[in-house]
């Protein structure tokens, strides 16, 4: 904590260690040989005089004005706990916090305007820096931001969805909310942090598709998904509409943004009044997901000609198990992906749901922002649309290709 005098202008600050040490020095200025000289500069640039604590200003205002005191006064605490409060500290009672904010506001102060930091945080849950799709997403954060004047700190995360929400430590420099204004939410994230934010009066956006467990929770956060359930029934569609009937989904479904693919695939099956058949595999290793996944319903003799893949990684997963078996893409088994970070690169180039990770990071910037603006504003909810990118990797099923598919999955079991 600091006490100090300071005087202020548009494009000076000066500030020294105390009150009585600052009205010496204006004394003792006056008094010399330049006092003429400070008496110009005074009258070019008009000042105010007050006192700062950790930060939070109280201007020397005239009689009625509320400052600090007035705050600390209402409600019922010190001025040094006031300030604290005023500017962040997580280390004042949450209780506290809502009493000192309230009455804040009650005195006609606008809590929200009291930090002049301009940063948000991205922070990355359980995810490795580097995930194709998530570093998309930073990229069009950080843009954003660059467009709306604001700077970034990337922080990476990692927590239990197990742990009891008051229970976890989030990175010290969130709770700086004079350095912080308000975090950005990818990767994949649990209710206990999500309440754990709201619980602190944190603001945040969070990436809807990746959020585990109760959504009653996610309801009540500002949330960006992107369109994966109209993603999957898109990609479906166009299988069907290639002529193929036995159509899998490969994924795991434990995962939300797998589950939200898979209810897209279920839908358009329905539609087309055929089964929906899924090999799912629990497992956090895409390329391992779609190998495995691919090699069980091999294994077990199914009938399949096409297969929609959780994401692109596990289409190359599932490329490398039809190969294995000797079967080859799209001539005997078309395959279709989701996302669009890795498609273009296998071989043959995959067809998938692009889904614009560049513009979910925009998204979460702007609903961030909104809520800085507007913090008493009911919870957002924004659906970035996706688009079915056509490729090499699909074809329509012949009868040839289909017996010759039901002989090679009738033949030697895979060991």
């Amino acid at each position: 904590m600091y006490c100090g005098f300071f005087l202020t202008c548009k494009k000076n600050f000066f500030m020294v260690s105390s009150v009585r040490r600052g009205a010496e020095i204006l004394r003792l200025a006056i008094g010399r040989q330049w006092r003429t000289m400070l008496q110009v500069w005074l009258k070019r640039n008009p000042i105010e005089t007050g006192y700062r604590c950790n930060g939070f200003e109280e201007h020397m205002l005239p009689k009625g004005k509320v400052g600090l005191r007035e705050i600390a006064e209402a409600a019922k605490v010190s001025i040094a706990t006031a300030s604290r409060v005023l500017n962040g500290n997580g280390r004042v009672d949450a209780e506290i916090q809502k009493v000192v904010l309230a009455e804040a506001r009650k005195l006609g102060i606008d809590p929200s305007q009291r930090y002049k930091s301009k940063t948000l945080a991205f922070l990355l849950s359980n995810r490795a820096m580097l995930h194709a799709f998530h570093s998309r997403i930073l990229s069009g954060a950080e843009a954003q931001c660059t467009v709306r004047g604001w700077d970034m700190v990337f922080l990476s995360y990692h927590y239990s969805p197990q742990t009891p929400w008051n229970e976890l430590h989030l990175p010290r420099v969130i709770a700086r909310r004079d350095l912080i204004r308000g975090v950005i939410l990818a990767g994949t994230n649990s209710a206990n942090l999500l309440r754990l934010l709201r619980d602190k009066e944190i603001i945040f956006s969070v990436l809807g598709n990746n959020v585990m467990g109760e959504r009653a929770e996610l309801e009540k956060c500002d949330a960006v998904y992107a369109d994966d359930i109209q993603g999957g029934l898109d990609a479906t569609q166009h299988l069907l509409r290639l002529g193929h009937r036995h159509v899998w989904f490969v994924g795991n479904d434990r995962l939300p943004w797998f589950a939200r693919l898979l209810k897209g695939y279920r839908r358009a099956m329905g539609e087309a009044n055929l089964a929906a058949r899924e090999s799912s595999v629990d497992s956090e290793d895409d390329t391992e997901c779609g190998y495995l996944g691919t090699k069980s319903l091999l294994a077990r003799g199914e009938e399949v000609t096409a297969i929609v893949a959780g994401n692109d990684q596990i289409a190359g997963g599932v490329y490398k198990a039809l190969r294995d078996k000797g079967l080859s893409v799209p001539e005997d088994i078309a395959v279709v992906g989701c996302d669009d970070t890795v498609g273009m690169w296998l071989y043959p180039a995959l067809s998938t749901t692009r889904e614009f990770p560049e513009q979910l990071g925009k998204n979460l910037v702007d609903a961030v922002l909104r809520r800085i603006e507007d913090p008493d504003q009911p919870p957002q909810s924004v659906t970035v649309p996706t688009e079915f990118i056509r490729r090499d990797s699909c074809a329509r099923p012949s009868e040839s290709r289909e017996e010759l598919a039901h002989e090679v999955m009738h033949s030697s079991p895979i060991s």
